[in-house]
């Protein structure tokens, strides 16, 4: 199989087609190798427009779904970012490569493993895979500038806004199956956040998540 065509056709006929227009998102999608965070049974659908299967009843996400999630944090290079569901740590070596640091919580310790192994490979030296539950972020490394949850959630936890720098920006599949909402939330002050509804999706939920959490906008 030629990756670096089914890369480049990725890019151009799924990426592009979700809106993602941003020439430096682009670019990294066009270098960064997703064969190197496939699981090998699945090689030959590395590219492809489906989520992946991964151990332990995770995944990968589409990558038009990837990118847009990525594309609309609007990152520019200088951010810390907290990513709460590391997978193969694919979204990650993407994120690193348009942010500063990342540190990415996992909360499979098997996965977490592959992932490290997978970044090592990829030569992406600016994230951090711990383990642990994403969802109560990680309070001691904050306040970060971009938060990204790489599966749905019924609701966004309190704890992880209350983690987010002033401006930062968190960005989150919200809602329950057959519709789920694509919200980016900004926090303006100790108390002061704005919610926006960009996008309607669906995809798996965020592996430990509880179904109800005390947080309503």
């Amino acid at each position: 199989m030629n990756f670096d065509q089914a890369r480049f056709n990725m890019v151009e006929q799924q990426i592009r087609t979700w809106q993602v227009l941003d020439l430096r998102v682009l670019d990294v999608f066009l270098n960064v190798k997703r064969e190197l965070f496939t699981p090998i049974a699945y090689q030959d659908v590395a590219y492809g427009d489906t989520e992946i299967p991964l151990a332990n009843n995770q995944f990968m996400l589409a990558p038009c779904v990837q990118a847009r999630l990525i594309h609309d944090l609007h990152l520019t290079g200088s951010e810390k970012v907290l990513e709460v569901g590391t997978g193969s740590g694919y979204a990650t070596a993407v994120l690193a490569n348009l942010a500063k640091r990342i540190i990415s919580i996992e909360c499979d310790a098997e996965l977490a493993l592959t992932a490290k192994s997978n970044l090592q490979k990829a030569s992406i030296g600016n994230a951090e895979v711990r383990v642990g539950d994403g969802m109560l972020g990680s309070p001691a490394e904050g306040p970060f500038d971009a938060i990204v949850l790489q599966g749905s959630v019924p609701e966004i936890p309190q704890q992880l806004l209350d983690q987010l720098q002033i401006n930062g920006r968190l960005i989150a599949v919200v809602g329950e199956e057959p519709m789920m909402q694509t919200c980016l939330v900004t926090r303006h002050g100790a108390k002061s956040f704005t919610h926006k509804v960009l996008w309607d999706t669906v995809i798996p939920r965020l592996q430990g998540v509880e179904e109800h959490s005390q947080f309503h906008f």
